[in-house]
């Protein structure tokens, strides 16, 4: 394939997956699902050759952006004070889900070796972070379920790829040591962590630097790829060089970067993350001609490998089930020889977050990785297919159904952090008080009447709303619909004063843009 077809051919995919993207909308599906099935279609259309892929450049392209931006958005409070709970899924779980399809492989196709069954294992084991953010954006959950899935996506995969890569050593070499792999794991994690602490410091003291906002743009869009490679050139977790990152990132960031910057770069970053996800549901589906063909048609794989690949999904839904419920009724007997320290979930949210093992790019690319030579290459092939069709289209489409039985709750033990009113209130009060004590000159004259009356209007709404905002509320809607309507018919003005030649093109765009941040603000103050 010439780079030119190459080129065509990632149009058309950018193009597909804006049609899949916006008719999955449409019909209320979750956007991988049409993705997947986008793919495919356009992997089998007539007239187009096979679709090569490199599983190395899709982790090097893929994943480092959407581990940084899942980073970025994560609550790190929270983080902090479920890290064992994270833990546990993030690493205990993952080599639970491993060793049982092992098992589970090696009993339905005996030939298979322990090293490719455990090869497989680790590529299907670790739930994706793509698969993941796409569930969580479309639901509700309680904190302390969405902060253990979000983590768990953010370091699962570190878990997965030292597996894989001890597996497919062990398969070509015939030597394994656990205390080795031990070793080798955490001098992983721990150097990936130095080089992320060193690339995201290294980036909070240039940002202070810069004052051009578009080379600070510039620079932390490139951040999560400068962590993932260089942490992968000195043989560390290039996973957690790239999520320590994004977490030392996101936290300097309101501090280091002006309101434009972040304006700007994050309309930027969204729309790159957009086309991203929406790219690695796509090139799933486009792999599908590639692992049917190398199988030898759909009617052997069918035959051969259908019956296997089938329980291999059942093996990962039912070792995830297994793992939470297991460790629920862990906390609940520790709690009850008096070490309270934990609460457990309960059933209903543990069969939630069973339900939320969605596998994606990562399986993906380990599978494709896998070497041709490899005992079992076809078979790890097909059944990682299997395993994330099965997830994205039985457990993905079904999470909200899940959610809705459970009918879960915020933990009564948790408080429960300052709703959104309750914050602009308090922030509308200390506004008030630094434009109280500077409204009046040395001689106790009211030099600012405009401004404090201004503010004092909106720290009293602030807390009124905050107060009763179900009484408010259809006030502030009527408000903020009237700003919405004197804005656009400003607009109309301001563009006919431009097409009547009255106004240049620079006070067109000056005032559109004052009329744009009027207008931002009055959608998000509405919603």
């Amino acid at each position: 394939m010439d780079f030119v077809h190459l080129f065509q051919l990632t149009i058309a995919m950018i193009l597909a997956m804006i049609v899949l993207h916006y008719l999955a909308h449409r019909a209320g599906l979750p956007p991988p699902v049409a993705l997947i099935v986008g793919g495919a279609t356009l992997a089998f259309a007539p007239g187009l050759s096979s679709f090569p892929i490199n599983p190395e450049l899709v982790l090097v392209l893929f994943l480092p952006p959407l581990l940084m931006d899942s980073a970025w958005v994560i609550a790190l409070g929270q983080l902090k004070r479920h890290t064992i709970g994270i833990a546990a899924l993030a690493v205990g779980a993952v080599l639970f889900t491993t060793l049982v399809v092992a098992v589970v492989a090696h009993l339905l196709v005996p030939s298979l070796p322990w090293a490719a069954c455990a090869a497989l294992g680790a590529v299907v084991a670790p739930p994706d972070a793509v698969s993941a953010r796409a569930v969580l954006e479309r639901v509700k959950l309680p904190r302390r379920l969405r902060i253990l899935l979000e983590g768990e996506s953010l370091l699962n995969d570190a878990t997965g790829l030292v597996l894989f890569r001890f597996a497919i050593t062990a398969g070509i070499t015939g030597q394994f040591s656990a205390g080795a792999a031990i070793g080798q794991f955490v001098l992983l994690a721990v150097g990936g962590a130095v080089i992320g602490s060193i690339v995201g410091y290294t980036w909070v003291k240039l940002a202070r630097r810069l004052d051009d906002e578009y080379l600070i743009i510039a620079a932390t869009s490139l951040l999560s790829w400068i962590a993932y490679l260089l942490a992968e050139r000195v043989h560390v977790s290039g996973v957690i060089a790239t999520v320590t990152t994004g977490l030392i990132v996101s936290w300097h960031a309101h501090t280091v970067i002006s309101a434009s910057a972040r304006m700007r770069g994050g309309s930027f970053w969204d729309t790159m993350i957009f086309l991203i996800e929406a790219g690695v549901f796509m090139l799933i589906g486009l792999s599908l001609r590639g692992v049917i063909e190398r199988a030898g048609g759909l009617g052997p794989i069918i035959e051969t490998m259908g019956v296997p690949s089938l329980a291999i999904l059942a093996a990962i839904t039912a070792a995830r089930f297994a793992w939470m419920f297991a460790s629920d009724a862990i906390i609940l007997a520790c709690r009850r020889i008096g070490l309270t320290r934990h609460a457990p979930i309960g059933p209903r949210a543990s069969t939630v977050l069973s339900w939320a093992g969605v596998r994606g790019v990562v399986t993906l690319a380990l599978a494709l990785s896998v070497p041709d030579a490899f005992p079992g290459h076809d078979f790890i092939l097909v059944a990682a297919s299997v395993v994330i069709l099965g997830t994205v289209l039985l457990q993905a489409t079904t999470f909200n159904r899940v959610i809705a039985w459970a009918r879960l709750s915020e933990a009564p033990s948790e408080k429960p952090p300052l709703t959104m009113h309750e914050a602009e209130a308090a922030m509308a009060q200390v506004q008030l008080a630094i434009v109280e004590r500077n409204a009046y000159d040395a001689d106790g004259k009211l030099v600012h009447p405009q401004l404090l009356d201004r503010y004092q209007r909106r720290a009293s709404a602030s807390i009124n709303y905050a107060a009763r905002p179900d009484h408010y509320s259809p006030m502030l809607h009527a408000h903020f619909d009237l700003v919405l309507a004197a804005v656009a018919i400003g607009r109309a003005e301001l563009i006919r004063l431009h097409r009547a030649g009255e106004i240049d093109d620079d006070t067109l765009h000056e005032l559109e843009r004052d009329l744009d941040l009027e207008e931002l603000g009055a959608l998000s103050a509405k919603s």
